[in-house]
């Protein structure tokens, strides 16, 4: 029986963990704090084929640098962590371009669309009740400028990447989503391919799973270094004084996976992008389809168990802290849309995290050169969630030699 231990234990790692263990690999998941706790535990939700498109489109560039010096804008780069990041951000701007916007669309859409099929299979295998919403996903506008503006990237997805969406204009949408203020919205997009979920209830029904399949977890265990045997050859991870020894490691560490650069020898040019969720008894009336307010760059999961309210994207490093500015930006959107938003007061989790974001909108899934036996699967920047499934099915694939179900290129080491 092949052996790999998996460092970190958010949905990337978990699941992952989850497709080698039913493979018949032994399995051990290691964490610094416990299974689906940091990023895993308070997104929005989502698992969005909609969301095709990366960061870097054209255009992108000056709305980034404008947040440097705009009070409370959505997207937030603090001055200082751009200038220590700055052949990140320079990669990021040479990205902002038609080209490359659509040959990274590809590799999304790629883990995009197989993500949502797995989830249908892997809900229906293992009976799990994760609160899944197939509604779909309701893009909502505020002014009739960016809502007859979002019809060129509507043309685009249609087009390009066979991923339309139902335009209804203002009158229409009021009868498809009541709980929206009358005059806050001027239409909206539907992307009926979309669903959603409670990702912290999928968490804890992973977890269950892996035990009942042999995986040994260690929760708070704090990656300290790697093993290596006598020629160099990492054979394992140490946390602390305890080593944990196979035949694979798969670094699944989203945002830290960036620190390991040196050890491995190679660029790994991800940085935290930190968000933020509030979650909330559910209001009635409740919205009953998941929505982005485009302007204002929130979301809204209506679950079944709540509401949560999420989103923003803040540089700030490896901050620890709760900016509640960040959260008063989240209820002042729901507020302004919403009928009933939710009550703040009431809230059952105040959560942030830090994405992982690579500059080129993709994630790296891919052995580690000279280091074959280690492979990194990290840099799902806002999609994680969405891309976990295609994501574990690509890791399962490629430590067993097996030919891929997507292509594997895009996600490759080398094209840094």
């Amino acid at each position: 029986m092949p052996s790999v231990v998996i460092v970190g234990a958010g949905v990337i790692g978990t699941m992952s963990a989850y497709e080698l263990a039913r493979a018949g690999w032994k399995v051990t998941l290691l964490d610094r704090t416990s299974v689906g706790q940091e990023c895993s535990r308070g997104n929005c939700g989502y698992v969005c084929p909609s969301h095709v498109l990366p960061l870097a489109v054209p255009g992108a560039l000056w709305g980034t640098m404008k947040t440097l010096f705009t009070r409370n804008s959505p997207l937030k780069v603090r001055p200082g962590f751009a200038l220590a990041n700055m052949g990140w951000f320079l990669s990021f701007a040479s990205k902002c371009n038609k080209t490359d916007m659509l040959a990274a669309a590809t590799g999304i859409q790629d883990l995009l669309v197989s993500s949502r099929k797995l989830y249908d299979e892997l809900l229906s295998r293992e009976g799990f009740h994760v609160e899944w919403d197939t509604h779909g996903l309701l893009f909502v506008f505020h002014t009739t400028k960016a809502f007859e503006h979002y019809h060129e990237s509507d043309e685009l997805l249609t087009q390009q990447f066979n991923t339309p969406a139902t335009r209804y204009d203002r009158d229409e949408l009021a009868k498809l989503e009541p709980t929206l203020k009358p005059g806050a919205a001027s239409g909206g997009y539907l992307y009926r391919t979309d669903a959603q979920l409670r990702p912290e209830v999928l968490m804890k029904q992973l977890r269950t799973k892996l035990v009942e399949l042999g995986a040994t977890i260690h929760e708070n265990a704090m990656m300290t270094g790697f093993e290596r045997d006598t020629s160099g050859k990492i054979v394992g991870v140490r946390c602390g004084e305890v080593v944990h020894t196979a035949d694979r490691v798969v670094l699944a560490m989203g945002a830290w996976t960036a620190k390991l650069e040196a050890d491995l020898g190679v660029k790994l040019p991800i940085i935290p992008g930190k968000g933020y969720s509030l979650t909330m008894p559910r209001p009635t009336p409740c919205p009953t389809y998941p929505m982005i307010f485009e302007e204002h760059r929130v979301a809204v999961s209506p679950f079944e168990s709540g509401l949560r309210i999420g989103s923003t994207m803040e540089f700030a490093g490896y901050d620890e802290s709760m900016n509640r500015d960040r959260l008063k930006l989240l209820t002042d959107a729901a507020a302004f849309y919403l009928t009933k938003p939710g009550d703040p007061a009431q809230a059952t989790d105040e959560w942030w995290g830090w994405r992982p974001m690579v500059f080129d909108g993709k994630p790296i899934i891919d052995r580690v050169p000279k280091q074959e036996n280690v492979m990194i699967a990290a840099g799902h920047g806002m999609l994680g969630l969405s891309m976990a499934t295609g994501t574990a099915r690509l890791v399962k694939e490629l430590l067993n030699n097996e030919t891929t179900h997507i292509p594997a290129e895009a996600y490759r080491l080398g094209r840094f």
